[in-house]
This record gives C-alpha cells, sequence and structure tokens, in this order.
C-alpha cells in the first residue's frame, strides 16, 4: 500500500506542476525533427555531408594559408635616377617636359657651349707649345752628348800637347843652360889669356857677350818652361771641366723629360676640356619617364645640381615589408602572388633577396634601445619581389601599393 500510496502522490505531484514554455518548445522541435527525418530519410545524409564538406573546407582554407604570408604594406619600386649637369654653364634649351617618355641618348638639357669651346682652342694652343718644347728638349739631348764628347776629346789632346811643349821647354833650357856652362868656360879661359896679352881685348868681349848670351838664354828657356806648366795647369782645369759631361747630358736628359711631361699634361688638360665640352649636352643615360623637371631655359646651373628626375619604368620590381614573424620559413625564389590595387590585377613573381636589417635600422632616426625605455615592437624587414618575364608591367609606377602572398611551402 506504501508503494501504491507513493506512485499516487507522485503523479498527482506531476499533475500539478505545469511545464516551462522552453522545455514545450523543445519537446515540440524534437517531434518536428523526428517527424521531418521520418518523413524524408535521406536528409540526415545531406546533413552529414554538408558537416563533413565544412570540415574539409576549414582544413584545407587552414592549410592554404598556413604556407602563405602576406602583407598590404609593399610597393613598386624602380631606378629613379636624378640627372644632373656635370659642368657650371647657362642653359639655352630644355628638350623634355614631366612625364615624358624618352630613349636612351635622348638630349634632355643643353648648356652653352661657348666657354668650353674657346678654352678647347688654348688647350689645343698649350700642346702645340708643349709638342714643340719637347721636340726641341729631344734634339738638344744628342747635340749637347756630341759636343761635351768633343770638348772632352779636345781637352784630353791639349793636356797632351801641352805636357810635350813642356818637355820641349826644359829640353831647351837644359841646352840653354849647357851652352851658358860653354860660355862661362871659355870666358873664364879668355880672361887668364888676355892677363897674360894672349888674346886681343876684342876676342875677351866677344866671350864676355857670348857668356852674357848664353845666361840669357837660360833664362828665356827657363821663363818658357814656367809658361809651358802654366798651359798644363789650364788643360788639366779643362779636362776636369769636361769630366761634368755625363751630368750635363744627364740634365739635358732631365729637360727632355720634364717637356714630355708637359706634353702629357697638356694632353690630359686638352683631353678634360674636351669632355667639359661635351658635358654641356645632358643626354638620358636609359629609357625612361622625365619626373621632377626643376630646369628652365637660361637658368645658370652648377656642376651636381639636379634638373630632372628620370624613372626606369623597364625594370620595375616590389619591395614587401613582411613582419620579422613571417620570415622564418621564406626563402629566396619562392613564388609570389602580387595584387596592385589601381588595376585590381594580380602579377606572378618571387622572392628575389631579404633586406640585410630592419627598415627601422635604415631609417633617418634609428631607435635607441639603450635608453632604459625600450618597448618591444615588431620590426618589419623589406622583401624584394622581382616579377616574373612576360609579363605587362609598363603601367606600373613606382609607389603604388599592392598586396604580396608569398607561398613558403
Amino acid at each position: 500500500m506504501a508503494d501504491a500510496y507513493e506512485e499516487g502522490s507522485t503523479k498527482v505531484v506531476e499533475e500539478a506542476r505545469e511545464p516551462w514554455p522552453e522545455e514545450t518548445e523543445d519537446v515540440a522541435g524534437r517531434s518536428r525533427a523526428k517527424s521531418y527525418f521520418r518523413q524524408h530519410p535521406g536528409a540526415k545524409w545531406v546533413v552529414l555531408f554538408l558537416l563533413a564538406a565544412a570540415v574539409v573546407g576549414g582544413i584545407s582554407i587552414w592549410r592554404h594559408y598556413s604556407v602563405r604570408e602576406t602583407t598590404d604594406d609593399a610597393q613598386v619600386d624602380t631606378h629613379i635616377a636624378p640627372t644632373s649637369s656635370r659642368v657650371s654653364g647657362t642653359v639655352v634649351k630644355v628638350n623634355v617636359d614631366d612625364n615624358q617618355l624618352v630613349k636612351t641618348g635622348t638630349v634632355l638639357v643643353q648648356l652653352d657651349p661657348k666657354d668650353y669651346e674657346v678654352t678647347l682652342q688654348r688647350a689645343q694652343a698649350d700642346l702645340a707649345d708643349a709638342k714643340a718644347g719637347e721636340t726641341a728638349a729631344r734634339t738638344t739631348v744628342p747635340i749637347t752628348s756630341t759636343s761635351t764628347r768633343s770638348l772632352e776629346e779636345m781637352a784630353q789632346a791639349n793636356a797632351a800637347a801641352v805636357q810635350k811643349q813642356v818637355a820641349a821647354a826644359r829640353a831647351r833650357m837644359r841646352e840653354a843652360e849647357a851652352n851658358h856652362t860653354k860660355a862661362a868656360q871659355d870666358l873664364e879661359r879668355m880672361r887668364q889669356l888676355v892677363a897674360k896679352d894672349e888674346v886681343s881685348r876684342q876676342q875677351y868681349d866677344a866671350a864676355v857677350a857670348g857668356e852674357e848670351a848664353a845666361r840669357a838664354g837660360v833664362d828665356a828657356a827657363s821663363a818658357a818652361v814656367a809658361a809651358a806648366q802654366s798651359q798644363v795647369a789650364q788643360a788639366q782645369a779643362q779636362v776636369r771641366q769636361t769630366e761634368t759631361a755625363p751630368q750635363q747630358v744627364a740634365v739635358t736628359q732631365a729637360r727632355a723629360g720634364a717637356a714630355e711631361a708637359s706634353v702629357g699634361k697638356s694632353q690630359a688638360a686638352l683631353a678634360q676640356t674636351q669632355l667639359n665640352l661635351q658635358y654641356t649636352t645632358i643626354s638620358a643615360p636609359f629609357d625612361g619617364v622625365v619626373s621632377k623637371r626643376n630646369v628652365e631655359p637660361g637658368q645658370v646651373v652648377q656642376a651636381g645640381q639636379p634638373l630632372m628626375s628620370l624613372v626606369d619604368l623597364s625594370h620595375v620590381w616590389v619591395t614587401a615589408n613582411f613582419k620579422e614573424t613571417q620570415l622564418e620559413h621564406m626563402k629566396v625564389g619562392q613564388p609570389a602572388t602580387i595584387h596592385v590595387d589601381a588595376y585590381g590585377r594580380d602579377f606572378n613573381g618571387h622572392v628575389d633577396s631579404i633586406g640585410g636589417g630592419t627598415g627601422a635600422r635604415f631609417s633617418l632616426l634609428p631607435p635607441e634601445n639603450a635608453t632604459g625605455n625600450y618597448v618591444k615592437v615588431v620590426q618589419r624587414v623589406p622583401v624584394k619581389i622581382v616579377f616574373e618575364p612576360g609579363q605587362d608591367t609598363s603601367s606600373l609606377r613606382p609607389g603604388m601599393s599592392v598586396n604580396v602572398t608569398v607561398s613558403t611551402k
């Protein structure tokens, strides 16, 4: 009876409590679902297929983007050459305007060449004068060599002749001394004979005169020897002077070398003048588009002053600034897709190189992290993306924004 009583009371309680609205809706929904699946047995397979497709699609999307790195911090780049004058002068003509397409060798600006033409004529005259001086100096070398050699031979011959003259003078002096000795002896004998009156007074006087003449001959011979010896000293001095002939030849050769160097200097000055004259015509170094023209006819420009910029559109690439956390699997040669915002189209390319430092490191004011106020910021590294050949990139301009996706698989 107790069980019957509890069962009866439970039924009373259940009958007394009203169901919640949510429970009623849930029960109704399950009932409708069960009735729908009973009426459409294949619907549950469709649901299962859709769930499986969603899972497979999610996995595919994850696998697709897990091996790709994308950035919108990228721009088109190319070579931009600031065109300037290499010499100073007055602009007489400007042949191009902004945004004009020019070919290699096209004359962009013409400076007044008159001043440089006059300088060229003067340089040519200086070169002719230097060449004449060189010819004269070169001609002087053999003349000096021959003349100094002749003077040396003459001095040596003169010295030999003077030596012979000295020897002859000494021989004549010995002869005069012998004659004086004989005359003195004869005079002595005459003096004894005249004292005995064995010879006449006239003969004695003749002997005295002969002795005096012989003495005078000795004096004359001695003077001749002294004169010959002085000539020997002069001849020796001449010989010593001719001994400097090699130095004189060397000096002449040095002058010829200096004249040759002067010719080289004049030739260099002439070549520089010719270059300066050529520099008055400023031409395009490559095919490109003129930009930032800031020169007008009549303007006086200085060497190195920028006149305009030339943009090379035949070799464009993309500089993509990837976060440092995106470079883990990025390598040179990996394919890339370049989406150009301006035209809404995609180009194919590949990674050409990865920058040697972050963009902040090469900025005008690089960050200083040693001050104690350090805040870690994810840095960006420039990556060069080049276009694959065979694509028309003529419409791209440097600075255009692009989106770059690199496949790192």
